[in-house]
């Protein structure tokens, strides 16, 4: 008799779970945890943005506004672990400034400052979606250029 009344319990939890978990994803347009966190679930396909930044002391400016592709990348990408920068927050720090202030700048500088003493970095905006071969492309846009004492952005930014 217990045997059957703990089966009829668990029966009961797992139920009741499932259904929870049902109305939520079906609240949420299916993104609820843990499909949520997986791009691959819940953006798969979808065009994507991030950020990478290169230390191109040994390059000279001119070169460095050309948006290009990964083998066109000058320099040598900066580990931003190292420097205690998340990679997320610069790519959102980029894709959702849309009016380059002088205070957007600072802020960009400050995320960099412990690296920016002894190299030249540029920004760049990594660009990624799929061809109608579904093929993957990206493609890598420079923003900004930071040195010790200099900022120059890209031309095609709006800045105030």
């Amino acid at each position: 008799m217990e045997r059957k009344n703990s089966l009829k319990k668990s029966v009961k939890v797992t139920l009741t779970t499932l259904i929870i978990y049902g109305l939520l994803v079906a609240t949420h347009l299916g993104e609820f945890w843990p499909f949520s966190i997986y791009p691959m679930f819940s953006q798969a396909g979808t065009p994507w943005k991030r950020a990478i930044v290169q230390d191109v002391s040994k390059t000279t400016i001119d070169s460095l506004w050309k948006t290009t592709d990964k083998d066109g990348l000058p320099g040598k990408t900066v580990a931003l672990d190292k420097l205690n920068v998340n990679t997320n927050d610069i790519a959102n720090y980029i894709s959702k400034t849309e009016v380059w202030t002088h205070k957007k700048q600072s802020g960009m500088r400050k995320l960099l400052r412990k690296k920016l003493s002894e190299s030249n970095l540029l920004v760049y905006q990594a660009r990624g979606s799929l061809t109608k071969d579904d093929e993957p492309q990206i493609e890598f846009i420079p923003f900004i250029y930071l040195t010790a004492d200099t900022t120059l952005l890209n031309n095609n930014l709006r800045v105030e």
